[in-house]
């Protein structure tokens, strides 16, 4: 396991925040909080809780970014994100495994500045690693 990886959310790709929450409402989601603009990641983000895991809707802010592959293909799960408690060797027992880091440690805006990285895992699954504590 990377670096005591604590599940987190499920991300998932949007045209609107309204059309996806409503239909996630009927499995018994809610909005958890404020929605975030990230403009790192060129995203707008507003996570739910409730029927499952905790969701993370991820929305282009409407400059090119990293959702385009995702939106162009129709796909609607874009990554899966954990805590983790160094984020440092967190990613080098990924890059041993096979990972290869798309997206290298920045500050989020949905984490109140708290580190993130995404990773592409060698089975093609996106993962987002945040980072758990301040450094």
């Amino acid at each position: 396991m990377l670096n005591g990886a604590e599940f987190h959310h499920i991300g998932l790709v949007c045209r609107s925040f309204e059309l996806d929450q409503e239909r996630l409402e009927l499995l018994g989601y809610r909005q958890e909080a404020v929605d975030v603009h990230d403009p790192i990641q060129r995203v707008y983000v507003r996570f739910l809780v409730g029927g499952g895991p905790r969701v993370e809707l991820v929305l282009s802010d409407g400059t090119p970014g990293p959702l385009e592959p995702w939106l162009k293909t129709g796909a609607k799960i874009y990554h899966m994100a954990y805590f983790v408690d160094c984020m440092d060797r967190a990613l080098e027992e990924a890059l041993l495994k096979g990972s290869k880091v798309m997206v290298a440690p920045v500050p989020a805006a949905a984490f109140g500045g708290r580190k993130i990285s995404f990773v592409m895992m060698p089975n093609m699954l996106l993962v987002e690693l945040i980072q758990k504590n301040y450094v």
